[in-house]
């Protein structure tokens, strides 16, 4: 039998749709033990108007019933609500969610407009992604919600001890994942330099799959990742990030970023501080 999750679910009072409750509502039941879900209400300063005449930032007692208790009563998942008035959105994100030892942290995005397929992506979502000591899952507000099909993108070429050990953690959440959901694994592993060409039968090899769930494609990682996702209707993707220090904290990993914004699905980054 699987062991219980503890998944850690971020939710905003200022949305009005809150998808990483829905998606924990929905993937709960297509496991085998369902989740405890500690769901955590806050706002991310960076992203929301704050300010008094912002009537989304008042939330009485019958909302935290409404939108958050009776929805998760009503799926089966055992849960505690917790509220935080910290400014420190995504610090405080990363505290409870230690304090709580939370496998996975559900994150809702965002489109910026109707009429864009961009995400809005604050310092503070990055920094979060970049400090997070367990995966964080973005939930896309129209992403599919089954787990039938993961896809994990890795990097073979690598050749620093970081990255090699980010490719086995990937591999690693994605083993645990397709195995809790019961879903069909594939791996991907884009590359620029025909040089330095991924060796697929080491990715056969150190992966354990078929051939046929082994994917590797010359290009951008975001295009060759995007397209391969659209390809087998994955429903999650799984990628890494190196945590950064020192004066390039602050700046954001432009492959990592192009491939979120190029991707339609649920996006699960796991850091390698």
């Amino acid at each position: 039998m699987s062991k219980q999750q503890k998944m850690f679910v971020v939710v905003d009072p200022n949305d009005e749709q809150h998808v990483a409750l829905e998606r924990v509502k929905m993937t709960s039941q297509l496991q085998e033990v369902k989740p405890f879900v500690h769901v955590f209400v806050a706002v991310d300063g960076d992203a929301v108007d704050t300010r008094a005449y912002n009537a989304n930032l008042v939330r009485d007692q019958s909302w935290f019933e409404d939108n958050i208790r009776a929805v998760l009563t009503e799926a089966g998942v055992e849960h505690l609500i917790e509220v935080s008035w910290s400014s420190e959105w995504q610090e405080s994100i990363m505290q409870s969610a230690k304090r709580a030892d939370a496998d996975l942290i559900y994150l809702p995005v965002h489109a910026k407009t109707a009429s864009t397929r961009r995400f809005l992506f604050t310092e503070s979502k990055w920094e979060l992604l970049k400090g997070a000591y367990c995966p964080v899952v973005l939930i896309r507000p129209d992403a599919r919600d089954q787990r039938k099909t993961v896809l994990a993108a890795v990097n073979f070429q690598a050749t620093r001890d970081v990255q090699i050990e980010l490719n086995e953690k990937i591999l690693n959440a994605a083993r645990y994942i397709s195995g809790v959901y019961n879903a069909d694994l594939h791996v991907v592993n884009g590359y620029m330099d025909s040089l330095n060409y991924p060796d697929r039968g080491r990715l056969v090899k150190e992966t354990g799959l078929a051939a046929d769930h082994i994917h590797v494609d010359h290009g951008y990682t975001s295009d060759v990742v995007s397209q391969i996702a659209e390809e087998i209707n994955a429903d999650l993707v799984i990628m890494g990030t190196l945590g950064q220090n020192g004066m390039t904290k602050t700046r954001r990993g432009n492959t990592a970023e192009r491939l979120i914004d190029a991707l339609d699905t649920d996006v699960m980054v796991i850091n390698h501080g």
